[in-house]
Parts: structure tokens; sequence; C-alpha cells
């Protein structure tokens, strides 16, 4: 197989882009540098691309190697054909590969391998011939053996049969005809354990549907159900058709063998093949459910990530609880903590509760506190009724907004947390992480495993490995895409950065420490460990604010520092021009001087040009800017029970799924727009209309407060629901 060949059609690239993209991937690059700083090489392949290519190209070398690995086993048993050799070459997918091994893999005990050890496989030949001058009883005769305990013509026949039936299920071309015929006429059935049991999967307690028609979430929430013992699933074709299938294939003829040949051929279809097959055609059901929730998760992901961040403001962070009171604390636009306190304001009235209306009123006048940041989690409700209390009583403006705080608790427990603030107890440095997550939420949540963020479906029942590895990618691409300040970012930060791992980046902060903020991206070769593929990989991406050559606080690389000079003096600028200021009239003066020449003239592409252009426009941007802010309030709060059908509201994207999304209107829990409500159109997945953290507006349609469901339209015109 070419594999690069196959990957140009797969993803429709021209031949010498995946040829290219594949020498960087083995060069050891990493895709956001690939995909911002060597465009002209591949194309201008974005990150996501980048990735789908990388994913892909790992599985056809796998399955290159399992192919080699199949074929010296059979090699070596001396049963390889040149016929199956091309077979096993050709197969597309790793299942097919491994059907054609299935009837040569050493096999534990079965019935036509004790079968065949009692000599009966040249029975089975003759009885499959289904010649119509056999007799069957007669040709058993001669291989009734007391030795081998063969004791008469009934059991060799039924050893012959059992070598015949395991034959059959093992047949290659069979099995891929099978699962078809599963995938498209097979249906699923879920029965309960326990049909008196209350349990989240009451919907699936007599439930059935075509294979074909399953979706994602579905499959997850049947997979999940059997797991938990609330439901047995079973997969069935319709009454006699599989069976049929096998007894076509092989039956010739209606003469006695052929009978014998028959039953062996109904034998392998009910208790080998369709077992199996129903086996193999589940775990591809959750394969594709897994891999389309991965995706999901991952998207949600990089909207949360890429949030625009509340800059330049001072924020008060509150985690909500009873009994241990709200805990408090406000950081400056740097994220720096400036105080903490506890606030005990969610349970009763009184004394206690006006002390900590009083608590959060000082803290937020002394340190003119113009946003509150609160969790979303137990007591949120109550927190939040009283923080809008106090902020109609204080001389500024300022609002709030609830954030989501899932793995706050994670993160303020872990020993990174430990470490960056020894001086605080884990329910305070919660709250300075709800904090943090309004001022710079991508700063805030790579310190948390994303798993944990609570933005997924299903997340708990994905492959660890696959989810990890699509989480991962998307933190890396949001915080390169992004940049960081070398100066003050995190361990945490720094070690998303193109080729900066764990140990280098400790290395720049133990360096930062000893000999102050760094003054130049040259530094960074006095890092131990960060040798010059490191720095060609990082360097970009760190920005170096109020260094002495301001490209150094831009996304240019240093390896088109010439070529940024080039472009500045084209366009009637020097370097000192760029110091502290934007160049904004530099894109249209490039496109008079014209993008090509100016290209020419520098010795780069105009890809590259192209990236440079903008980055003098607008020095050390960060693409969040460009965002609408974050949905703050400050006016009176509703309660569930205030909803009425037909409200108009205005809410943020708190999670996408495959059937909707769940949108924060104010009144602490969530409301479900529904994928059939989400536009006037067809929907084909949410994600194609909303995203994490996107401001929409939504009607009310129903409001059933005993279960704390809210369903919401974002149709303009759905009809209004009756009170």
């Amino acid at each position: 197989m070419d594999i690069n060949q196959k990957l140009a059609e797969e993803l429709k690239l021209r031949r010498e882009q995946v040829d290219r993209t594949i020498e960087l991937l083995d060069d050891g690059k990493t895709i956001p540098f690939i995909a911002r700083y060597r465009k002209e090489v591949t194309g201008s392949l974005d990150d996501q691309v980048l990735r789908e290519l990388d994913t892909r190209l790992q599985y056809l070398r796998k399955l290159e190697a399992r192919k080699e690995e199949i074929l010296a086993a059979i090699d070596s048993k001396g049963k390889l054909t040149e016929e199956l050799t091309a077979r096993i070459q050709s197969a597309e997918t790793l299942v097919e590969a491994e059907d054609l091994y299935l009837p040569y893999r050493p096999k534990r005990k079965t019935r036509a391998s004790a079968a065949i050890a009692k000599g009966l496989e040249p029975l089975a030949r003759i009885l499959m011939e289904q010649d119509v001058k056999t007799d069957p009883e007669k040709e058993a005769e001669a291989f009734i053996n007391e030795e081998l305990e063969v004791k008469s013509t009934e059991e060799a026949i039924q050893g012959a049969m059992d070598i015949l039936a395991e034959e059959m299920a093992n047949n290659a071309d069979l099995r891929k005809q099978m699962r078809r015929f599963t995938q498209l006429s097979g249906t699923i059935f879920s029965k309960a354990t326990d049909a008196e049991a209350e349990t989240p999967y009451q919907m699936y307690y007599d439930y059935q549907e075509p294979v074909e028609k399953l979706v994602g979430h579905r499959v997850l929430a049947l997979d999940r159900g059997e797991r938990e013992g609330a439901l047995r699933v079973s997969i069935a074709l319709p009454e006699g058709r599989g069976e049929a299938v096998v007894v076509r294939k092989f039956v010739k003829n209606e003469s006695a063998s052929g009978q014998l040949v028959k039953a062996a051929a109904e034998d392998a279809f009910s208790r080998l093949l369709f077992p199996a097959v129903e086996r193999e055609v589940r775990r591809e059901l959750t394969e594709t459910a897994a891999e389309a929730a991965i995706k999901v998760f991952a998207s949600n992901l990089r909207q949360l990530l890429m949030g625009a961040p509340l800059k330049d403001r001072t924020v008060l962070g509150v985690d909500p609880g009873y009994r241990t009171g709200c805990k408090l604390a406000v950081v400056d636009p740097t994220g720096k903590v400036l105080d903490t306190g506890v606030a005990y304001i969610t349970i009763g009235a009184g004394a206690k509760m006006e002390q900590g209306k009083e608590t959060i009123r000082r803290m937020i006048i002394k340190h003119k506190v113009t946003a509150v940041s609160i969790g979303n989690g137990t007591a949120s409700r109550e927190a939040e009724s009283v923080v809008a209390e106090v902020l109609k009583t204080i001389p500024h403006e300022a609002a709030y907004m609830v954030v989501s705080e899932a793995g706050a608790s994670v993160y303020s427990a872990s020993k990174l947390a430990a470490e960056e603030f020894p001086e605080y107890d884990v329910s305070l440095r919660s709250a300075v992480s709800i904090a943090r997550r309004m001022q710079d939420p991508l700063a805030e949540l790579v310190k948390i495993d994303p798993q944990a963020i609570g933005v997924g479906q299903y997340q708990h029942d994905m492959p660890k490995n696959e989810l990890k590895a699509a989480l991962d990618g998307v933190v890396e691409d949001c915080v390169n895409h992004v940049g960081v300040d070398l100066n003050t970012a995190s361990f945490s930060l720094l070690s998303h950065i193109s080729g900066i791992n764990q140990t280098i980046a400790k290395n720049i902060v133990a360096y930062r420490s000893e000999n102050g903020a760094f003054t130049d991206r040259k530094q960074l070769k006095k890092v131990a460990k960060l040798g010059p593929k490191a720095f060609e990989q990082c360097a970009g991406f760190l920005r170096v604010p109020g260094a002495k050559n301001p490209l150094d606080n831009t996304a240019v690389h240093p390896e088109s520092y010439d070529a940024a000079k080039s472009i500045l003096s084209e366009c009637g600028f020097s370097l000192a021009d760029l110091s502290g200021k934007a160049l904004s009239e530099i894109p249209v003066l490039a496109e008079k001087k014209g993008i090509s020449s100016i290209a020419e003239k520098a010795g780069v592409g105009v890809p590259t040009v192209t990236d440079i252009v903008k980055e003098l426009a607008k020095p050390g941007r960060d693409p969040r800017d460009e965002l609408p802010p974050p949905l703050m309030r400050s006016g009176d709060i509703m309660e569930m029970k205030d909803l009425k059908p037909g409200m108009e509201l205005v809410g943020t994207v708190r999670n996408v799924i495959d059937f909707g999304c769940f949108v924060d209107i104010g009144v602490h829990e969530d409301g479900l727009v529904h994928i059939s409500q989400l536009s006037n159109r067809r929907v084909k997945h949410p994600l194609d209309v909303v995203k994490v953290g996107e401001v929409v507006k939504v009607r009310v349609l129903d409001v059933d407060v005993k279960r704390k469901r809210i369903a919401l339209t974002m149709r303009t015109d759905a009809p209004k629901a009756k009170k």
C-alpha cells in the first residue's frame, strides 16, 4: 500500500503536501509549529487537518506493520499462497486483515480442533464435496477408532461437522458479508434486568431500533446501562435470514452429505459466526460513537479554552458552600492574589448573613473589584442572589458571571496548586481558580486534566488513550495559537508550548527565578536541555514584552527576522518604528506594493509574508481579543419558578452534545435546546450551529420544576408553547 497516496486521496490533498508534511512529522516537528511556520512546505494546512493526517498516518502504518506480522506467521506454517498474500496486502482495515488471519491463528482447544486431533478432517472433506452418491454413514465407518475415542459413526460425523462449522465461521468473505448484513438489517434490543428499578436508563427498559439508525449517544447510553447491570443488550437479525446466508454460501444440493453440511452451516451461524459478528458490530458501534463523542468533546474544549479573556479587571472569585461558607479570593488583572476571606451567606439570615454580605462588600470596594466570578456548584444559587444584592450597594459599577467550576476541586487539591499557593488551603485555592477562569480561561484551565473540565458527553466511557491524545492536542493547539508571555507564563502553560516538555518548562521557570526576567528570545538557548531543535519549535510562540528587539514580542519566528525587517523597509518603516506601537497601516501598504513582490525580495513565501504583516500591524496580538466578551449579569435574579413559556432570554452555551446544547440563562439550572430547536433549518449536528461560550438568544418552551428541566428553543418560527 502506498500510504502517502492513500492519505492524499482520503483527505483530498495534493501528494506533495502529504509527502512534505510526513517528512516534517517524522523529523519530530510538532503540529502547531508546522501549522504556523511551515505553511509554504505544507500548502498552508491548518492544525486540525494536520492532526487528522497524523492520526490516520499512524493507523495506516500500524495496519502495514500488522500485515507483515500476519504474512510472516502464515508463511512460517507453510500455508502462504500468492492469492492469500495479495488479499492480506490489499486489506483496508485491521479487522479485514485479522479475518484473513483467523483460520491460521493459534487457537485454544475447540470442538473442531479436538475433531482434527481424532483424525476426522478427511471425513469433513468428503462431506463438503456433497457428492450425491456418497453415503455419509458408510464413509464414517472407516474413521471409528477406539484409541482416538471415536466410538461410532455418529461421533465421527459430528466431529466432521464441527470442523466444517468452524471453517465456515472463519471464512473471511462470509464474516465481512455478515457484518455488513447485520449493520444494514440488524435490530438492537435492550431489556431491563429489573423492570421495577429506578435508573437513568428507564427509556431503554424495553427498547429496539435498527442498527443502521442508532445514533452515537444512544450507543454510549446502552453500553453504560449494560455495564452498570441495568440493561441486557443484544442484536438480532430477521428470523432465519442469517442462517440462510451461510447455507446459500456452502450448501450445494439436497443430498445426504448436503443435509449434513446444511446442519453444520446453521450451527456455524448460531454458535460461532453470529455471536462473533454481534460482538464486532457492537464494538464498531461503540468505537464510532466514541470517536464522534471525542470530536465533540475536543470541539467544546477548544471553544472553552479560546473563550474571550476579561482583561484589565480585578476579579472576586466566589467558591460557594453551605456549612463551611463561601470562600472568597480577589485577584488583580495579572492574576496575583490580593485578598482572601470567607462569607457565610448561603444559610438562613441574621447577623452571620449580614456579616458575610459586609465582607464581600468591603472586599469589592477596597480592591475596586469590577467583576465577580461565581462557581456553579453547590449553593451557587444562594451565593449569586447575595452577590447581585451587594453589587447594587457599591459606589462603582461591577457585574458578575456564573462560571463552570468543573475541575476546580481537582486542581485545588493537586500538587501543582500546592506548589503555586502553599499558603492557602484547598478551598481558597479553588476560589482563586474560579476568579482566574474569568480573567483568562486558557491560562487557568490548562492546569486541569481536560477530562475534568466537564464539556464532554460520556467522557468517562471513552478509550482513555484516544481521548487523552485528542484533548492534549486541542490544549497544545490553543496555547500555541495564542502564545504566552515568557516572563509570566506558568509552568503549566509553558509545558504545552511546541518543543517544550515538562522538564524544559521547569528549567525555564528555574532560569527566570535565578536570573530575573528574560530580555530577549536568544536567552532561551541558555536554559538547560533547551537545544537548537527545541528553540526552533518554541521561540515563535514565546513573547518577551519590552525586549530590545520588538520582534521578540510578536509571533514572528526568529528565522524570519530578516524577512520582517525587509517587509518593514518596503513599507517605509524600521524596527524602531515598531517599538511600543502597532503599525496598522502596514497591511494596506503591503497590498499596494504587492505581497508576491515583497515575498520575493524578502526571500520567503507569500503565506509567511501575510502572517508577518498581520503581526506587524498588531504586535503581540491575542486572537481572543476579537471575540465577543463574556456575558456578565448585574440585574435581578430569576429562579426556575419565575420562568414562563414564551419568555425570551439571553444565555451562554455551556455544553454541546449530540442531541442539542445546554444554555445558562441565569437560573442555576441550564436549559436544553434540543437539536430540533436549534434552527429553522434542519441541523445535522449541534456544532454546526452553536459553540461553547457563545452568547445566544433563546425562548422558553417548557419548565418542569419538579424534575429541574427547562426546554428552550432558538427557532424563530417555533409556535409559542401553551401555558
